[in-house]
């Protein structure tokens, strides 16, 4: 693993009122070195973390030398979501997770950035509750980006992610295997049924148990060897806490404010962010916002698509990461 560089935060304010007397942002940086080159920020999902790139990195397909973010090009910094444990500090690091949202760690991160004297990106990309981040880090600094590309994900928790995330709270709360339990439940939400009916297709082995039992077995056990709880509860929270219009307006008002452009990445098929409700955002700010775009993945796979669907994800976001758009940047 990547060595972490670190920066730490004192007396921070959170949105709630509460002060955080200490908190350590854990990130990494990789391709040029800060100041030389455009900065893109990467914001991970919710069991993600630093490691875009490089060994066990979960982005490679997308970030690399000679790749769609090419490192020759770029400075990319990706933080980690404090208490999401990556960084080895034990959970009692946030102790009520219930304190935090989604816009703290927009600020933070933020902050982060600051201390590193970076006061303009040139993208903030994100999948999930990454692309959420994203969201909020666009409205915060609305003049210090030049692209925002949220990807499977909302600019709010519509009823329906309220819903998932109070199930996942109560199994979080009350299972006796909390990780393993929450993790098959999420699964089903990140695929769809077409993707597992078509992968197993009713497979049973010898014992009796059924292929895709295995697999949620696995993928549950796999979580647990090297997630935290405390850590699966505070990215479960955040996820009910984004809203980028709370105690500040319309949403047309919020984002007419954002002068990047805006590229919104949905899945088809996605169960968790629907791209219907996408589709919908960028109808509704059409009017606001002169530069908002839609791309959309077809896909069987659903929600996880953004982690498997990467040829065309790259065809998709190929023209922001151009040599042109560098240029044009660095003489802005």
């Amino acid at each position: 693993m990547k060595k972490l560089a670190k920066i730490e935060l004192h007396q921070f304010l959170l949105e709630n009122g509460k002060t955080t007397p200490f908190l350590p942002l854990y990130f990494e940086t990789f391709g040029q070195i800060l100041g030389a080159a455009p900065v893109v920020v990467v914001n991970h999902a919710l069991t993600g973390n630093s490691t875009v790139t490089g060994e066990k990195g979960w982005w490679n397909e997308l970030i690399g030398y000679g790749k769609l973010i090419d490192l020759d090009t770029y400075t990319v910094i990706a933080f980690n979501i404090p208490g999401n444990g990556y960084d080895g500090i034990l959970g009692n690091l946030i102790s009520n997770y219930h304190d935090y949202t989604v816009r703290d760690i927009a600020r933070m991160f933020w902050q982060g950035l600051h201390e590193l004297k970076v006061q303009e990106v040139y993208a903030i990309i994100g999948g999930s509750l990454g692309g959420a981040i994203a969201w909020e880090m666009a409205v915060l600094q609305p003049t210090s980006t030049q692209y925002l590309i949220p990807i499977a994900t909302d600019w709010k928790a519509t009823d329906w992610v309220l819903a998932n995330v109070q199930v996942q709270e109560q199994i979080l709360n009350n299972s006796v295997q909390p990780i393993e339990d929450a993790r098959q439940h999420a699964m089903l939400l990140y695929r769809t049924p077409q993707s597992i009916n078509a992968r197993f297709n009713r497979q049973q082995f010898p014992n009796g148990e059924f292929a895709v039992e295995n697999w949620l077995t696995y993928h549950g056990v796999q979580l647990k060897n090297r997630f935290r709880l405390s850590a699966y509860k505070l990215m479960n929270h955040l996820l009910k806490t984004n809203d980028i219009t709370r105690n500040r307006g319309s949403l047309e008002e919020v984002v007419a404010s954002i002068e990047a452009t805006i590229h919104i990445v949905s899945v088809d098929t996605d169960l968790f962010f629907t791209a219907r409700e996408n589709r919908k955002t960028v109808m509704e700010l059409a009017s606001a916002h002169p530069e908002i775009y839609y791309h959309e993945i077809q896909s069987i796979h659903g929600h996880d698509a953004f982690l498997i669907e990467f040829e065309q994800l790259i065809t998709l976001l190929k023209p922001v990461f151009t040599t042109q758009n560098q240029r044009n940047y660095a003489n802005a």
